[in-house]
């Protein structure tokens, strides 16, 4: 229960939709049961003789429903006859019905409104969070398993639980006023009906038991399936080159048939508990055939003809509201599972979080330093006691061996990751007391793989800046070298550049990338291997443009062809975590250290 009503805190503010919703569902119960109440009345003008009715002619004493509408028809039988008597009853059906049905619609309504409001909050919550989790959480979670719990968990959540309310306020409240109307009839047959009840209650209960388990290993399966083919989506060329299509088919076949199989189950449970739940109902119903009948047939009841019939329509009725909050059980479990699942993530905390009154930084102005920093993954060491400065308006390369951290030293500058050892200070503050985001305004990032979006070219470029003008966004491919083959595209600056910019060569993906960070303007560059996918051409289109973004700037590259770095003021070279030579490129050569050792086997790898 814990779960489901932190689920429901989602529908807040919960009164704006349950105060008229609670209005409209007890008017429509009060109407639709007028409807029922109308019968025993009806019958009894018809089927009695005329002398009868004549005799029947007393007003109540109680405010008995049925007592007083049998009073008004016998009236109008014995003043107007039964042809006008069933008219008039007739239209208080009519009238009864109508507003019945008007309430019933804008009860529904409400709560298809407030199913729409609470889907809204749980899928900004989920999303807003996942957003703001730390980048290591998406190392360890499945891609497809996350959309699967902000697409399918959460559309689970809104019909299965937030239905609940129906069900717990509308259905009670209608067997209620059945089972009111019920006593009023016969206080006998309707204590003898109960004891359906607890039986039908205590077998749908063993029916269901298992489904909550079945629908959390159900939606975990979904998740899988949805990882699988985002993967063979995104590799879908990788797929074909290795001839693995095959590979990949039966690996999502058998999830698929896995998943099918708990489907099948859950739906085999959630599908035997409403027949169950009806022919326990039809039994009683039929029970109850047989007991009123032999009342009336004996005489030893007050119970008339008329009034049986009605009482076994009024009954039947019954059944529709039990046999929802028995269905109900069914669902819940299911929308419990989805729930837990959503919420797991909600709850998940961001690993790095701004401190209390953090510092909000406005430029840069003075140097980056790393006082004595140590990284590590698991038990794998990346970054050793590391120290390093870096000032303003300097290019810093960090080159060495894979593995040897440079990538790592770069995500730990706009906190993506944070030490566990030492601090970084940034102009003379601790960067752990940094706002976050005015930090990262402070920098601009071109990686290795080029982070588009299936969106206009336009769009791509000012994505750090989407109140961009056109000019400023065109000044930026300019300094990119961008501007000449966006003119030659179909629409320009409006053409779609396809899903992860598939329509464009990767030379051109990373200019527009370049022209992205070139209209961000920030004082700081971070250059994680920009021009290493490229070939020879792309390469020089591309290291001009960096060229141009990089004057004025302090950067930090982390270069695979060395080539590309010999200018820079300081070279660093990274080997186990610890930097074993810096220094410019005609100093490193005079060492004759592992640098020059990188340097002399590129030039022969690329002789």
């Amino acid at each position: 229960m814990k779960t489901y009503f932190r689920l429901l805190s989602f529908a807040k503010p919960i009164e704006k939709f349950a105060i008229p919703y609670i209005i409209t569902t007890l008017l429509f119960v009060l109407f639709n049961t007028l409807n029922f109440a109308l019968l025993a009345p009806l019958l009894q003008a018809l089927l009695s003789p005329a002398t009868a009715v004549a005799n029947a002619i007393s007003k109540p004493d109680s405010w008995d429903i049925m007592d007083n509408f049998e009073y008004y028809v016998n009236i109008i039988t014995a003043k107007y006859g039964r042809w006008n008597a069933l008219k008039a009853v007739c239209a208080v059906l009519l009238i009864a019905n109508f507003f019945s049905n008007v309430f019933r619609y804008f009860s529904q309504k409400i709560m298809e409104d407030l199913r729409a409001h609470t889907l809204l909050n749980l899928r900004n919550a989920i999303f807003y969070n996942i957003m703001d989790l730390h980048l290591g959480y998406f190392s360890n979670e499945r891609k497809g398993d996350i959309i699967s719990k902000v697409s399918s968990d959460v559309g689970v959540v809104q019909f299965s639980v937030t239905s609940t309310l129906q069900i717990v306020f509308k259905e009670p409240v209608t067997l209620i006023v059945y089972l009111v109307l019920l006593f009023n009839i016969s206080v006998e047959l309707t204590l003898y009906s109960l004891l359906i009840f607890p039986i039908s209650g205590f077998v749908i209960a063993r029916i269901v038991k298992r489904l909550k388990n079945q629908a959390a290993r159900s939606h975990q399966s979904l998740g899988l399936m949805i990882g699988f083919l985002d993967e063979a989506l995104a590799g879908i060329k990788i797929v074909k080159a290795f001839n693995a299509t095959q590979f990949i088919k039966n690996k999502f076949s058998a999830e698929n048939r896995n998943y099918t199989r708990l489907t099948k189950s859950m739906a085999k449970r959630q599908q035997l508990a409403s027949p169950v739940s009806e022919f326990l109902g039809v039994t009683m119903v039929a029970g109850i055939v047989l007991y009123g009948g032999s009342l009336i047939l004996s005489g030893s009841s007050s119970l008339t003809a008329p009034a049986f019939i009605t009482y076994i329509i009024v009954f039947s009725q019954v059944l529709r509201p039990a046999k929802a909050i028995t269905d109900s059980f069914a669902n819940i479990h299911s929308g419990i599972a989805a729930g837990e699942r959503v919420l797991e993530v909600i709850d998940t905390k961001p690993a790095l979080a701004d401190v209390p009154g953090a510092v909000k930084v406005d430029g840069f102005s003075e140097n980056i330093t790393f006082d004595k920093v140590s990284f590590s993954y698991t038990e794998k060491l990346i970054l050793d006691s590391l120290s390093i400065r870096i000032q303003k308006g300097k290019t810093i390369a960090l080159v060495g061996p894979s593995g040897g951290g440079k990538s790592t030293l770069l995500d730990l500058i706009p906190r993506f990751i944070d030490p566990q050892k030492g601090t970084i200070w940034f102009d003379g503050q601790d960067i752990k007391k940094i706002d976050a985001a005015s930090l990262r305004a402070q920098i601009g990032f071109v990686n290795q793989e080029s982070i588009l979006f299936n969106d206009t070219i336009f769009n791509n470029i000012s994505f750090g800046k989407p109140d961009a003008t056109q000019e400023e966004v065109e000044a930026a491919a300019k300094i990119a070298n961008a501007h000449d083959f966006i003119l030659k595209t179909e629409n320009g600056y409006q053409t779609n550049i396809g899903d992860r910019g598939m329509k464009l060569s990767g030379g051109q993906k990373q200019r527009i990338n370049i022209a992205r960070a070139v209209l961000k303007n920030p004082p700081i560059l971070l250059l994680d291997e920009a021009t290493s996918a490229l070939d020879t051409e792309s390469e020089k289109l591309v290291q001009s443009a960096l060229n141009n973004l990089m004057k004025n700037r302090t950067s930090l590259i982390v270069a695979h062809r060395l080539s590309t770095i010999q200018n820079a003021d300081i070279i660093l070279v990274l080997e186990s975590g610890a930097i074993v030579e810096s220094g410019s490129h005609a100093e490193l050569i005079r060492k004759n250290g592992l640098y020059k050792k990188l340097v002399e086997m590129q030039t022969f790898q690329d002789n």
